[in-house]
């Protein structure tokens, strides 16, 4: 989603900080740039009017254009106001009461019955027994879907006969939580296409009926300022406490996840960074703010990985990659287990320097390069994929007819493997070598 403000950001910051000193007029020509490239994000106006404001004020000081550094600390407070702007709020998750009751709203298409499923599976993570509960009477199917979700996660969900009122179904999914033993209930209340009297009545009566500890509002961050118009509406009928921002994966310009916060105060308490049920993120500013500048995003890489990753596996991988023994068999496992932890342009905008590569990266898993791989050791025998040296012409050809490719792409994966082979023996001399393998991998 931020893609394309993401590289002009870290253009126009890379080129202040390549000059060292800067004078006033350099940092009024770099916030030039970042208020072009906000406002193109689809910004809201008076959000980037006060957040170059606010950088400008701090930016130009004797103090820092005086530095040697002046174009580091520059960046430094465009990080700071960028992670200020994103935190509004109160982002305090709460859990009160038995059960603790969550209400998420919102309009029809937003996300709201997927982020239910997702956000009981990230409680169930966190050690709580969830009840999604149906409480959408009006949209064919929404208690099928919910239902659906619930058992591919092993997650009870109530739902009412059919006519039920939205605030009784509440109610019984109350009732049941307590006869069931479950701490948490999540409602999935119905939405409308349009906000109108009818549906802010019936939240406010629901409300009202089960006391929820939190009134989550799920918005469609693909709508752009639409979603920040809708957040302010409801705020204004609704007692909300937070947001849930989903399709952050998608191919919008990201002004409202910048912008939502700072116009409503409403907190981003979570959003959705893909369709799979474990796509749900705990929000954090300060580490957005470190994707959309490149800076990274190791802590929540490193999240992913311990979910996603066998400790035993990564231990194993850990002693062939000592020992110079990574295989194409290892290489295909490691292709999977990436796969697995999200999209590869995400996954490479959280490494630190790398989010210039992000794109490219992804370009590279849309065209299908990586399937071509996978197809490629997928049609070699388990001693070639084991010892490559054995391949001759005869084999590569046959390889290349069994996984739909040419021997160009079978030669060019069998010259990456020995490159990457001739790495892992510099690693594997030891020392302080071995000892930066072992960071590598998060193992001492």
């Amino acid at each position: 989603m931020f893609d394309s403000l993401s590289e002009r950001l870290r253009k126009t910051l890379g080129d202040l900080t390549g000059r060292g000193r800067v004078t006033e007029a350099d940092v009024d020509a770099a916030l030039r740039e970042i208020r072009l490239s906000l406002l193109e994000a689809d910004v809201n106006f008076k959000v980037v009017k006060d957040f170059i404001g606010r950088v400008r004020e701090r930016a130009v000081g004797a103090e820092i254009l005086q530095s040697l550094t002046a174009g580091q600390q520059v960046v430094k407070i465009v990080n700071d106001e960028l992670v200020a702007l994103l935190g509004a709020g109160d982002r305090t998750f709460h859990l009160q009461g038995n059960p603790a009751v969550i209400a998420l709203v919102g309009l029809q298409g937003s996300g709201k019955t997927t982020s239910a499923a997702k956000l009981a599976r990230y409680l169930v993570k966190q050690g709580r027994r969830p009840l999604l509960v149906a409480a959408d009477p009006y949209r064919p199917a929404a208690a099928d879907q919910l239902e659906t979700l619930g058992k591919s996660l092993d997650i009870p969900v109530h739902r009412a006969a059919p006519g039920t009122k939205v605030v009784d179904i509440a109610r019984g999914g109350l009732d049941a939580a307590k006869r069931l033993v479950r701490d948490v209930v999540i409602l999935d209340t119905a939405g409308r296409l349009t906000i109108d009297e009818e549906l802010m009545a019936e939240i406010t009566a629901v409300t009202a009926a089960v006391k929820p500890v939190e009134t989550l509002l799920v918005v469609d961050a693909m709508t752009g300022q639409e979603a920040v118009a809708v957040a302010s509406a409801f705020k204004e009928a609704v007692p909300l406490t937070g947001l849930i921002l989903t399709k952050i994966d998608g191919d919008a310009r990201g002004g409202a996840a910048l912008s939502i916060s700072a116009v409503t105060g409403l907190a981003v308490k979570f959003m959705g960074t893909g369709e799979k049920t474990d796509a749900l993120e705990v929000f954090h500013p300060d580490r957005l703010a470190g994707r959309i500048l490149g800076m990274g995003d190791i802590l929540t890489l490193v999240e992913r990985a311990q979910e996603h990753v066998d400790e035993a596996q990564a231990a194993k991988m850990e002693e062939k990659l000592r020992k110079a023994q990574f295989t194409l068999e290892d290489f295909l496992e490691q292709i999977q287990q990436v796969q697995k932890m999200g999209p590869m342009g995400q996954l490479m905008s959280m490494i630190p320097g790398m989010g210039g590569m992000a794109k490219d990266a992804q370009d590279a898993v849309d065209r299908g390069d990586l399937k071509r791989v996978e197809a490629i050791i997928r049609s070699m025998t388990p001693r070639e994929r084991r010892d490559p040296s054995v391949i001759n012409g005869s084999r590569r050809r046959r390889i290349a007819a069994g996984s739909g490719t040419g021997t160009t792409d079978i030669n060019r994966l069998i010259k990456q493997h020995a490159e990457l082979q001739k790495l892992m023996k510099q690693f594997a001399g030891g020392g302080r070598r071995a000892a930066a393998l072992g960071a590598l991998t998060g193992r001492r």
